[in-house]
């Protein structure tokens, strides 16, 4: 997935509409943290693989090492 800072978002909003109608999703940072994510307005089916993959990039990215059940964590509401 591509990243692309507020900033240059702004400057370069119809490549991201354009980036969307083609079916790639565009992640939106502000200061090094992911504020917004642009998508096509009709995703595809789930890909199961690549919501995995990206699971794993932001566990790494945000140093989590041990493993939690989302569940207990929305029970908790810190999610």
């Amino acid at each position: 997935m591509e990243k692309m800072s507020v900033y240059d978002a702004k400057a370069h909003f119809s490549e991201l509409i354009e980036r969307a109608q083609s079916g790639r999703p565009t992640v939106i940072t502000k200061r090094g943290r992911v504020v917004a994510k642009i998508v096509p307005a009709q995703e595809r089916a789930w890909d199961r693989a690549a919501i995995l993959d990206e699971a794993e990039a932001l566990r790494r990215e945000l140093g989590v090492k041990r493993r939690f059940k989302l569940a207990e964590l929305l029970a908790e509401g810190r999610l």
